[in-house]
């Protein structure tokens, strides 16, 4: 299920617009992106949640402070490797449920959450 939603997350934000760079980046010291991608001059950092069903929430409310922690780390690794510390990026969160019908729905959601405090780049 994990694959599929993220082939239909990858599908949507390039109908969005987004060009899509890489895929589950780890960084080596721990860290972790889903979606690596540019839309018009930023940098996204994308996560990706696929859920069957409501019952526990909404996709994006299981992407946690912890969460939030792990896709940090792995979006300043992926920075430090570019070099430059003036690029516009965000985060943002693509939500992919199952339809009535079975098929997956792909919404996105741009500026999810912000770079927690401690990673401030200033």
């Amino acid at each position: 299920m994990g694959r599929q939603g993220e082939a239909a997350a990858a599908k949507a934000l390039r109908k969005a617009g987004y060009k899509v760079l890489y895929r589950n980046y780890r960084a080596p010291h721990g860290g972790e992106v889903d979606l690596v991608c540019r839309h018009g001059e930023t940098l996204v950092f994308v996560e990706v949640k696929t859920r069957r069903t409501q019952t526990y929430g909404t996709p994006a409310e299981a992407v946690s402070p912890q969460k939030q922690e792990l896709i940090a780390r792995g979006a300043i690794s992926w920075l430090h490797l570019l070099r430059n510390p003036a690029i516009h990026f965000r985060f943002d969160i693509v939500e992919v449920r199952l339809s009535a019908n079975g098929r997956l729905e792909a919404a996105i959601i741009e500026n999810a959450f912000p770079l927690p405090e401690r990673y401030r780049i200033d």
